[in-house]
């Protein structure tokens, strides 16, 4: 990836990303907290269940061998009533905490969005388009972990170790520390030292996600170029190569994680032989009954049920973090188009006016307008002609303000540009470009998108200056019909007829039009530009196209090689 061009703030700490991370999910805190309480509630049950099972069983035999009676409708109630009680925390708190990582994972889809939205395309146009995906995608997604894998766990282990230790220190203070220094040993010591040698693995991990991801995308899109010169095998040995760094990475944690898994059973394991060993005097001194001990003895072996998730936690807390510095990477960054803090100025009049404007894009020594003026007053019909790189589709980003020029000044109306903010500047323009997004809907939700309110008889209207309305006609469901990912059940030419009748639907003052005739056979051009054209009489209407079609309906023709340092106007 290239370095980016624009300034972002300091590298934050890891506490300090873990932070920004919390703040982004406070609206959700409730849903959190209480899936966290139920968390625990069925730790503590387990815990409980199991101590009270063991008392309950030695107690009875102890009773029977001395042939006393004793009351066992009250331990048989209460091991019954934490055996409900697990029963449902245990589901409760797997509703409760899917709906919570749901709402937290939109919560930042939504976030991720609005930050990246302002930053398109002049700040991301450096970033490699697989990449995005990953920040999009797959590192949003790996983000539940800070509330499944990291914050629930970590808080359920210093709860539930604090309510175990002091139940232990009601039998004996000795049990009781014994217990928690090999709780701490297991639970914090090894795996920080675990996640001390994991901690590289993690993040390269993530980098090598990234990277195979969007080497992965690059070859799908460019299969057919790939497959033409003879590219492909390099390309599959790259993918080879990048599977093989992610295995070997995988390999690594694993062998960790089998560590700091091992290392807790022993403990544990441990930890109940210790009970046991200074358990016995107790009951010789009958400082505690014999029941106890069972009950004592596997109570501290239960009790590191709260820390078995720690491990992980530890592992992932790298992996996280380095995840999220990625995304706040780009939240970071300053949009370049700076919006005013006032409202947007109402236009008397439509006019476009370009004085004196010079352009060149970020890290790149060619000059697309040197001192280039150009007027076009309201309901003019104007064509721009000229070779690739000659600025046709760089006018139309400076003219919705997706970029700025270097010097220069631009107006709508009366107005620069700058006084608008750039969605209600947006609001004025209707645009067919050369990449048209069509979305996995029907045909009526994708022309629906330009104005959500429109009637059938607009979009017939629509549709047929676009000479789209007989093909959709013949579909089985009409305009219900669903046109695949990215108008995939559809061809070129299809999709681009429908996105100039969405286009025409939005009826903006200010329709523009980036090669129309892409795709389209000479006879269906021509019928499609004139209707265009008609439809068009009070509006303006810029042209940009390489072809002759509809050339002899425009008011003028600017061939931007030769008008590129000069004056254009009407």
């Amino acid at each position: 990836m290239n370095q980016h061009p624009y300034p972002r703030q300091n590298p934050s700490s890891d506490l300090q990303i873990f932070w920004r991370l919390l703040k982004l999910f406070s609206p959700y805190w409730r849903w959190m907290l209480l899936g966290i309480l139920l968390s625990l509630i069925t730790v503590i049950a387990n815990v409980g269940l199991l101590a009270l099972a063991a008392w309950f069983i030695t107690a009875m035999a102890i009773a029977g061998v001395a042939q006393v009676d004793m009351n066992y409708f009250t331990p048989a109630a209460s091991i019954r009533g934490l055996s409900i009680a697990r029963a449902i925390s245990r589901y409760a708190e797997r509703v409760v905490t899917h709906e919570a990582t749901f709402q937290l994972l939109a919560q930042l889809r939504v976030w991720f969005y609005e930050q990246l939205e302002p930053l398109a395309p002049a700040a991301l146009q450096n970033y490699h388009s697989g990449d995005l995906l990953s920040r999009i995608r797959a590192d949003i997604d790996t983000l539940e972990n800070v509330y499944l894998r990291i914050l629930s766990p970590f808080t359920i282990a210093l709860l539930g170790t604090s309510i175990f230790v002091l139940f232990l220190t009601r039998y004996s203070t000795a049990i009781a520390l014994v217990v928690l220094i090999l709780l701490i040993i297991a639970g914090i010591i090894t795996p920080l030292m675990i996640n001390r040698y994991s901690r590289r693995p993690s993040e390269r991990l993530i980098e090598t996600s990234a990277e195979l991801r969007a080497v992965t995308i690059d070859n799908m899109q460019g299969m057919g170029e790939l497959l033409i010169y003879g590219g492909d095998q390099k390309q599959s040995e790259k993918l080879r190569q990048l599977s093989n760094k992610l295995l070997d990475d995988q390999t690594k944690i694993s062998k960790y994680t089998e560590v700091s898994q091992a290392t807790l059973g022993f403990c544990a394991n441990l930890a109940m032989l210790l009970t046991l060993i200074l358990a016995i005097p107790l009951v010789t001194a009958e400082a505690i009954s014999p029941a106890n001990l069972t009950m004592l003895t596997l109570f501290t072996l239960a009790c590191f049920e709260t820390i078995i998730p720690l491990p992980l936690a530890f592992q992932a807390l790298p992996e996280t973090l380095k995840v999220a510095r990625r995304i706040f990477e780009i939240a970071d960054t300053p949009p370049p188009i700076k919006e005013p803090s006032t409202r947007s100025p109402i236009p008397k009049t439509y006019d476009i006016t370009l004085e004196n404007i010079s352009f060149r894009y970020q890290n790149s020594t060619k000059t697309i307008f040197d001192d280039f003026s150009l007027k076009i007053p309201h309901g003019k019909k104007i064509a721009i002609i000229g070779g690739s790189g000659s600025g046709k589709s760089t006018l139309i980003n400076l003219l919705l303000r997706f970029w700025e020029p270097q010097s220069g000044e631009i107006r709508l109306g009366s107005y620069k540009l700058t006084d608008y903010k750039s969605d209600d500047l947006r609001q004025h323009f209707s645009v067919v470009s050369q990449h048209s997004h069509i979305f996995n809907s029907t045909l009526r939700s994708n022309l629906l998108l330009a104005k959500l309110d429109a009637s059938d008889e607009e979009l017939v209207n629509v549709c047929k200056i676009a000479q789209i309305h007989d093909f959709i006609l013949s579909q089985p469901d009409t305009y219900e019909t669903w046109v695949g990912e990215a108008g995939l059940k559809l061809s070129g030419g299809q999709i681009r007829r429908l996105s100039i009748a969405r286009a025409l639907l939005k009826d903006a003052p200010i329709l523009i039009l980036d090669e129309p005739g892409e795709g389209l056979d000479t006879k269906t051009e021509k019928a499609l530009l004139a209707a265009v054209i008609k439809q068009s009489e009070n509006k303006t209407l810029i042209l940009i196209t390489h072809k002759k079609a509809g050339l002899q309906a425009m008011d003028k023709i600017i061939d931007l090689e030769a008008y590129n340092a000069n004056s254009a106007s009407f």
